[in-house]
C-alpha cells in the first residue's frame, strides 16, 4: 500500500484533490492511503507517509519541510500549480508514485 500525504494551508483545498486521487487509484486497482492535512500538522504526521506533496500556496515552506522529510528519507515536493488548480487527480497521483519509486520507498 502506498501512503501519500497532501499538505496545504488549512487542509481544505487538498481534501478535494484527495478525492480525485482516490478515484484514480480505485480505477487503476491501486491500494493507497491519501490524507490531507494543514501545514501546521506536518510535523505530527509526515513520518507515517512515503511522500508528502505540498499545495502551491505553501511552496514557500518547501525548503524547511523538505529538510525535515529528508531526515526520515521522505520526499517532499510541491504539486504542479496547473494540476492542483484543475484538480487533476491522475497527474498528482502519478507524481506521488514517481517520487515514491524514485526514492525506493515502494
Amino acid at each position: 500500500m502506498h501512503k501519500i500525504m497532501l499538505c496545504c494551508s488549512a487542509g481544505m483545498s487538498t481534501s478535494l484533490l484527495v478525492r480525485k486521487m482516490l478515484e484514480q487509484a480505485d480505477q487503476r486497482g491501486l491500494e493507497v492511503e491519501i490524507t490531507a492535512c494543514s501545514a501546521t500538522e506536518f510535523g505530527d504526521h509526515f513520518a507515517d507517509y512515503q511522500v508528502v506533496l505540498l499545495g502551491p500556496q505553501i511552496k514557500y515552506m518547501l525548503d524547511n519541510l523538505a529538510a525535515k522529510g529528508a531526515e526520515q528519507g521522505i520526499p517532499v515536493a510541491v504539486i504542479n500549480m496547473m494540476d492542483y488548480g484543475m484538480q487533476r487527480g491522475d497527474k498528482v497521483l502519478d507524481f506521488a508514485l514517481e517520487l515514491i519509486v524514485s526514492k525506493g520507498a515502494a
